[in-house]
């Protein structure tokens, strides 16, 4: 193999799993550890740089960061990070101080950003602070789209959502509640620099079987939530039956349990297996006696008299092959489930009906419009997508990473700049060395299982809908949970020019991360490893051929913990443990550069 390239971005950057994985790269090791040292307003204004909403989303983040963070690999659960985002934000001091401010002195650019949510809100607070005017047109008369009305408050309080959507529009965005945007054509009239669309997906699917049309106890899931959001819905009946089993599905069954409902039954097509819900998102229902029915098929919808009395299922068989896919599908079976009411969580459309089809906006087959996935622009220049408006139903914290893009993209345009020019992702790496055994950083590996979070006891959850479930952890119980990480930002840096082959890192490391062995192809030195290779997504480290032997030091980044023992050991200093940061480039980057290229003009001038 050829050795591991280190100078540039990718490999220090990727080994940090939890940040690779977190669409906006947020520095997490960096962060809990400010938790667990009592920084918590440096811990979210670090959050905050990266990831906008910290509040937010250390409650309701998808948590990307957390099926590939490394201590998974150790043990069953990797670290709670999002949950630990929330510690910063619970116990943060005041720091509107030190938050982002607009300029008194604008550029003369006006942005137009459809729909109050959480892509145009990270358009909005990246451009803010550059100069432009930021105008938000939404049909609400409240700001926060899906983030306040397809998540129940038991999750998302209203409170911390005015407070964190609050810091982005006291910046001066002109806010226009209750603004519905009929026309693209006529907002593109307006004389606006750019656009920007946010509106979400927020079209739930509908199921047309036979009697679908027959009931008005038959309800689209998210149109069913923002009507329980705002009020206009504060019942339903004992006997639920919720279509779907996405994390919206989880939203919709446990809100029908705090409207009334005795007995709730989430109705799956498919195995566990094939879920698309969270796995945390099906325990918290399930917690609350949800029961998860799978292989039921839906057919027809009874009615009786004009009423909605049940519904039949089709009962399925699967055979599933070694790699988890199903190659076969059977019917074997029917039944009858009674029911008062059913809510259709079965997926989310984009709705662009506003959007006349002769402006150059290309729409694609599912009507989804076409955008550049790396600018954000659709094909009619000065328009951009962002969020679930653009590619579909994710989350928020893909939503927030496609508004920070398509604000560098926004400035870009409007100062005549190439869009795909952009700034590349850069890392420095600095030694946490700070004696002969001693480091920057807690090395001890515990081995501590994950903490659970405190919740609300059940018996008093469902006494009203806006019970904030989740207590989140204390500040001691935060320090026990970032004990659990295994910095993975403390990088193992190597100097093969400084190695003698000794061996005393091989025999040293607590678990055999580390080989020395003759170079070969891939498959060959994976077989060479001590210890069995665990990802294939994972890429080894291979060094140059040492000198003495012409061998290779290779290391697999899935085993080490980073306790620096190799380090300490070795006689030369060919290991050193090192921290890195990864710089993220946002639109005030790209703007700080551009006026940088212009000062040697302006002193020759």
């Amino acid at each position: 193999m050829d050795p591991t390239p280190t100078s540039g971005t990718e490999y220090f950057h990727r080994v940090v799993d939890c940040q690779w994985a977190c669409p906006a790269h947020t520095d997490v090791p960096e962060y809990i550890r400010l938790i667990a040292q009592g920084r918590f307003s440096d811990a979210y204004m670090l959050n905050r740089g990266s990831n906008v909403f910290p509040g937010i989303l250390g409650r309701v983040c998808d948590r990307p960061c957390e099926p590939a963070c490394r201590r998974g690999r150790v043990e069953d659960k990797p670290v709670a990070i999002c949950r630990l985002k929330r510690v910063a934000a619970d116990n943060r001091d005041d720091i509107t101080d030190r938050l982002p401010v607009a300029p008194e002195q604008k550029n003369g650019k006006r942005i137009a950003l459809v729909g109050a949510g959480c892509a145009s809100l990270t358009v909005a607070n990246d451009l803010m602070p550059l100069g432009y005017e930021c105008v938000i047109y939404e049909a609400l008369d409240v700001a926060g789209g899906l983030m306040r009305y397809n998540i129940p408050a038991f999750r998302l309080p209203p409170e911390v959502l005015d407070e964190e959507i609050g810091y982005i529009v006291d910046m001066g965005v002109d806010l226009r509640l209750g603004t519905p945007v009929d026309s693209m054509r006529e907002l593109l009239d307006a004389g606006y620099d750019a656009v920007f669309v946010g509106t979400g997906a927020p079209k739930g699917k509908n199921l047309h079987i036979p009697g679908r049309d027959d009931s008005e106890n038959i309800h689209i899931g998210i149109s069913w939530l923002e009507s329980v959001a705002f009020g206009h819905i504060d019942k339903i009946g004992e006997n639920v039956l919720i279509i779907g089993v996405g994390n919206t599905a989880m939203d919709c069954c446990r809100t029908s349990l705090r409207l009334g409902a005795k007995n709730v039954k989430v109705m799956a097509r498919k195995p566990r297996d094939f879920f698309k819900a969270s796995d945390w998102e099906l325990e918290d229902a399930e917690e609350e006696a949800v029961d998860i029915v799978v292989n039921h098929s839906p057919k027809e919808f009874v009615i009786e008299d004009g009423k909605l009395v049940g519904m039949t299922f089709e009962l399925m068989e699967y055979d599933i092959d070694d790699r988890g896919r199903i190659t076969d599908t059977r019917i074997v079976g029917e039944t009858m489930i009674p029911c008062d009411d059913v809510v259709l969580a079965i997926g989310q459309d984009n709705a662009f009906p506003w959007v006349e089809r002769d402006l150059g906006i290309e729409f694609d087959k599912w009507e989804v419009p076409v955008v550049d996935p790396v600018t954000f622009e659709s094909t009619r220049e000065g328009v951009y997508f962002g969020g679930d408006s653009a590619f579909g139903p994710k989350n928020i914290i893909w939503a927030v990473e496609h508004g920070h893009q398509a604000a560098i993209s926004i400035h870009k345009y409007c100062e005549g700049s190439s869009l795909t020019d952009r700034l590349p992702r850069g890392v420095t790496l600095q030694s946490a060395k700070m004696g002969i055994h001693e480091w920057s950083y807690s090395n001890n590996f515990d081995p501590v299982s994950r903490r659970l979070v405190p919740n609300v006891d059940l018996r008093e959850r469902f006494k009203k809908l806006d019970i904030e479930v989740e207590l989140g952890f204390s500040a001691e119980q935060a320090v026990t949970e970032v004990e659990r990480c295994l910095n993975c930002d403390l990088q193992t840096v190597f100097f093969a020019n400084l190695c003698i082959e000794c061996d005393a890192c091989i025999d040293i490391c607590p678990v055999d991360c580390l080989t020395i062995e003759e170079n070969g192809t891939e498959e060959e030195i994976k077989r060479s490893l001590k210890a069995p290779f665990l990802e294939d997504e994972q890429q080894l480290y291979v060094s140059e051929p040492l000198k003495q032997t012409g061998r290779v030091m290779i290391k697999d980044e899935n085993l080490c913990v980073h306790c620096g023992l190799c380090a300490e050991r070795c006689p030369t200093s060919a290991w050193d443990m090192q921290k890195s940061t990864v710089a993220i480039p946002y639109a005030i980057d790209e703007m700080n550069q551009d006026e940088a290229r212009c000062q040697p003009e302006r002193k020759a001038g």
